[in-house]
């Protein structure tokens, strides 16, 4: 990487990669619109998401990026080898695409961006919260997390917060398809234009497709009140598919299989799945990104994205259920604003 016009993104997760893609094909609309860059992918451990970011490093590679993987959460060698690798590449780079900010890795490494261009990518809901956080104030902490930190880390947080908050000589550029506003983020409005473009539209299937959600294994729900709500679902909506998050276990995966459900596990992001693969005519969410980025995503077909709010009963128990339930609603009712989803009765 000698061209100091060059970026570096430092990826950890599959949609975090498919919008690296959609961000430089927005600034360069060419086939090649990666060529010049790097992404340097920091993986996590979980298997769907290796097998997806294998696929995601495909659909990169084909668009000019130069893609290297680095095992960062391996031991304490390879962490050592991974954040050198990542310093150096830094280093040589003018923009720095991250994608997401609350990542304790990624903290880090913006500890040592210095002035270069700073740009964060969606990650999800996480995007809502990261820019509420610039424009209130606050610690840069996930809702569903505990706010416990070493002393190290909270440091490390705060400096972070404080580059990415920018200044009118270095403002952060936030690329996204969710409905934020800042007026300290320059924000740059994400249309999925890439994948628009580059794949579908999908054959559609009847009935209902239902998108899995990992908020159980976040320990946000109980197990046996999503289960149930799922049952429920099916039922009344006709739901013939499961669409699984690559976080569910093995064990609840088997439990909804059980449902008679058949679950899928996409071997990429939902919204290239959903114009890659056949899709049914309607598709069921509870809070997510999806009820986001499916409606770009599959706005060029007759395709109806539903959102199903949660149920506070649902909830897991210990959890502050005032602020869980805030957060999960805001999801679903910006969706439907921005959108003009429509809600299926709550299960």
């Amino acid at each position: 990487m000698k061209n100091r016009r060059s970026a570096v993104a430092l990826v950890e997760s599959p949609a975090q990669l498919l919008n690296v893609i959609e961000w430089a094909h927005s600034r360069n609309r060419s086939a090649a619109c990666g060529a010049g860059m790097s992404i340097m992918i920091l993986p996590p451990p979980e298997p769907a998401a290796r097998v997806q970011l294998d696929r995601m490093t495909e659909l990169a590679t084909e668009v000019g990026f130069s893609v290297s993987w680095h095992e960062i959460r391996g031991g304490h060698g390879a962490r050592i080898r991974a954040l050198r690798a990542i310093r150096a590449h830094v280093a040589q780079a003018a923009t720095v695409v991250i994608g997401d900010p609350f990542s304790g890795v990624l903290q880090l490494v913006i500890n040592f961006v210095g002035r270069r261009r700073l740009v964060v990518v969606d990650d999800g809901s996480a995007t809502i919260e990261f820019t509420k956080i610039i424009n209130d104030g606050g610690t840069l902490t996930r809702w569903h997390r505990s706010p416990q930190a070493t002393a190290l880390n909270r440091q490390l947080a705060a400096r972070a917060r404080r580059r990415l908050a920018g200044s009118s000589s270095a403002q952060t550029e936030v690329f996204t398809a969710m409905p934020v506003h800042s007026s300290q983020l320059l924000v740059r409005r994400n249309d999925l234009g890439w994948t628009r473009q580059r794949f579908g539209p999908p054959r559609l299937l009847p009935g209902a497709d239902l998108v899995g959600s990992s908020l159980v294994e976040s320990s946000v729900l109980d197990e046996d009140h999503y289960l149930q709500a799922v049952r429920r679902l099916a039922a009344a909506h006709d739901v013939r598919r499961y669409l699984a998050h690559r976080r569910e276990s093995v064990e609840k995966l088997a439990k909804i299989n059980d449902l008679g459900l058949t679950v899928i596990r996409p071997d990429l992001p939902l919204e290239l799945f959903a114009r890659l693969r056949p899709i049914s005519e309607r598709v069921i969410s509870f809070p997510s990104t999806v009820v986001h980025t499916l409606p770009v995503a599959l706005r060029d077909t007759s395709v109806e994205v539903l959102v199903c709010d949660i149920d506070r009963q649902w909830l897991s128990s210990g959890r502050s259920a005032a602020r869980t339930e805030s957060f999960l609603t805001s999801v679903n009712t910006t969706a439907r604003r921005t959108h003009g989803l429509e809600a299926v009765a709550r299960p």
